[in-house]
């Protein structure tokens, strides 16, 4: 870590102390003036090339003409192709074959000639790392839809899944809600199999390095004969023969998945709140009959068109919206910065917030049937799926702002409560989701079919008991401890699942473990601390790249970024309660990389979807958390 800004800050001590309160000033008066008049905040989400190239694909599988969005689209994915030719995962990451050949074909797609030099250079990465050939399996069923890629080389997905009992092992409901919610409409379409005529000149047979065959295009097995994997690949081979029915034949099954979706549909026309359900379902209800005028098509159509967003210049197709989270977070960084809560701003959004609360009962509950339903979604509109994430934040909301003595803060936390998977930790949407053989099947290859419990997730509930005063040998507070101990990795940091990562991770699990105030929790705080001071930039601040997901043995350090400076100057405050060199020198970097107008500039993903697959940069997290950790350590300084 570089001396000299540690050097200064603790040399400057009350100048320090006046920056931050001008920060803190400055940054308060940004995120006051982007709040809605209802109440509520709402920044944008941009993922990877796939989500603009899956809109162009969409469209014309359903046979849409939005002309100027698509325009605007195409520039936005010319703009993001990287310097080798390739479209990344994240900002600054290296290029990603499927996100590649989907941001080509959708290029084409938009009139975009072979010959352009943005597709000369895309098409030479796109060979030189396989071609079309060595696609993962969303990008292959797309390319199939098109024609564009073999039938074989996409796997079974037998639509007789929706008969299966709601307990049985390999049910639906044994899969992750983003998996469940996309995958049953996938298998109504790869019955189905929709398709359309690519016009001349639009195809991408160029990205085929040898003419494909079936052997070519099928999933290789581990070289070990006998293994998990091995044997679901046979399998597939099985199911591919009941493929050979005609569609008739399976009707009961096609017919469930139907009436599952339509029954899951939310009341803004979205389905799950993401964008692979939403786009799935629609064209799964236009293969089933439904015409383009039913009105379950038609509002569809609109959830996924207002997933459309204006960023910096640019149209962006976003995979999700965030607007109960953001609006959490926004008052906890307000709070946290001193703000009352009787202050007009915090009343409006917790009003807001109490609206959003969602009392019918969602997947959740075919495991947890006796639960309340309280709980509160990520989304404008998600009713089936609530997270334990967001419930969690806006209980701590409440409390904070007096607000317990109701029957939404009462109800909402036996919900989220009652969502403590039995080893003690906290999964996101679902309890004991944890097939781990579902990661195995040929569909599988982004390794997201399950939602286990989390060490972040289950920190942040140990912050919300903790605020809450629950005992430390209460047992859940107990089970959560022992969840984390169990889990915290030998260099003394926590994997996070949700944001990037050992950062996040180690954040949530400190703050939550000092919450809860146990003795014996010492050491693994110790140890948690000890780990990001080890990480510390030159530049006082702090910060991970995605690629930490490939490298799991190691974190991989990167450029300091306005949210994981914060997480960790939080982590290190609560940690070890007091100003030390390292929180100084955190502090002082986010003093100065602010912008002028409050705001932190933060081009980085440091939001997770799926690791080492899917990220995602939330505009709000550069605004949320500097300004959270700067009024901590207003606080702490108050105190000392």
């Amino acid at each position: 870590m570089a001396g000299a800004v540690v050097a200064d800050g603790l040399a400057s001590g009350g100048g320090l102390r006046e920056r931050v309160g001008r920060a803190v000033a400055r940054a308060r008066g940004h995120l006051l003036g982007l709040q809605a008049p209802d109440g509520f905040w709402h920044f944008s989400m941009e993922a990877n090339a796939t989500m603009d190239a899956q809109y162009v694909f969409a469209n014309r599988l359903l046979g849409r003409e939005k002309p100027a969005e698509e325009k605007r689209l195409g520039e936005h994915l010319l703009a993001t192709q990287n310097d080798e030719g390739a479209w990344p995962l994240h900002h600054g990451g290296p290029g990603h074959l499927s996100c590649s050949i989907e941001a080509y074909f959708a290029l084409k797609l938009l009139g975009y000639d072979a010959s352009h030099p943005a597709m000369v250079r895309a098409r030479r990465f796109i060979r030189a790392n396989g071609g079309a050939a060595h696609a993962q399996v969303f990008t292959r069923i797309f390319l199939a839809f098109f024609g564009q890629f073999p039938w074989a080389g996409v796997p079974a997905l037998p639509p007789e899944l929706m008969l299966l009992p709601d307990r049985f092992p390999l049910s639906i409901y044994r899969m992750s809600s983003w998996a469940r919610s996309t995958v049953v409409p996938l298998l109504i379409l790869l019955q189905h199999r929709p398709e359309y005529e690519v016009p001349p000149g639009q195809g991408i047979e160029e990205l085929w390095v040898d003419p494909p065959t079936p052997a070519d295009v099928r999933f290789p097995p581990d070289a070990r004969p006998f293994t998990i994997r091995n044997l679901f690949l046979a399998a597939d081979r099985v199911l591919r023969l009941l493929d050979r029915l005609p569609v008739r034949a399976r009707r009961r099954s096609l017919e469930r998945a139907l009436h599952w979706i339509l029954e899951r549909q939310d009341r803004n026309g979205g389905w799950a709140g993401i964008q692979p359900a939403m786009v799935n379902s629609v064209l799964a209800l236009r293969a089933m009959g439904c015409a383009e005028d039913h009105p379950a098509v038609v509002a569809g159509l609109r959830a996924i068109d207002d997933f459309l967003a204006e960023r910096d210049g640019h149209l962006l197709f976003q995979p999700c919206v965030s607007p109960t989270w953001d609006t959490a977070l926004a008052v906890r960084a307000l709070i946290d910065a001193g703000d009352s809560p009787n202050d007009e701003h915090v009343t409006r959004a917790m009003r807001w917030l109490d609206r959003c609360q969602i009392k019918r009962k969602g997947d959740w509950a075919v495991l947890r049937p006796d639960l309340p339903a309280a709980g509160w979604a990520f989304e404008f509109a998600n009713d089936f799926y609530p997270d334990v994430d967001d419930s969690a934040v806006i209980l701590m909301d409440m409390a904070l702002t007096g607000n317990t003595d109701t029957d939404a803060f009462r109800e909402g936390l036996a919900w989220t409560m009652g969502m403590q998977c039995d080893g003690g930790g906290y999964g996101a949407f679902d309890v004991e989701n944890t097939l781990s053989l579902w990661n195995e099947i040929p569909f599988a290859d982004m390794k997201a079919m399950i939602d286990p419990p989390t060490e972040d997730l289950t920190g942040r509930l140990c912050e919300l008991m903790g605020l809450l005063h629950m005992q430390p040998d209460a047992p859940r507070v107990r089970a959560a401890r022992d969840f984390l101990r169990r889990t915290q990795r030998p260099d003394g940091s926590w994997w996070g699942r949700w944001g990037v990562n050992y950062i996040y991770g180690t954040w949530s699990a400190i703050v939550g473990l000092r919450a809860v105030g146990a003795r014996d929790d010492e050491d693994m705080i110790a140890r948690g601390c000890a780990f990001l001071r080890s990480y510390q930039n030159e530049d006082g601040g702090f910060g991970e790249t995605c690629e930490t997901y490939h490298e799991p043995r190691m974190p991989v350090p990167g450029p300091s970024t306005p949210s994981q400076t914060a997480w960790a100057a939080m982590a290190l405050m609560a940690g070890e309660g007091r100003i030390t060199e390292e929180v100084t020198a955190a502090v002082s970097h986010l003093c100065h990389a602010q912008a002028a107008d409050g705001s932190w500039p933060e081009p980085e993903f440091t939001g997770t979807g799926f690791p080492g697959h899917f990220y995602l940069r939330y505009d709000g997290y550069r605004n949320f958390f500097p300004l959270m950790a700067l009024g901590r350590f207003q606080q702490l300084a108050d105190a000392s």
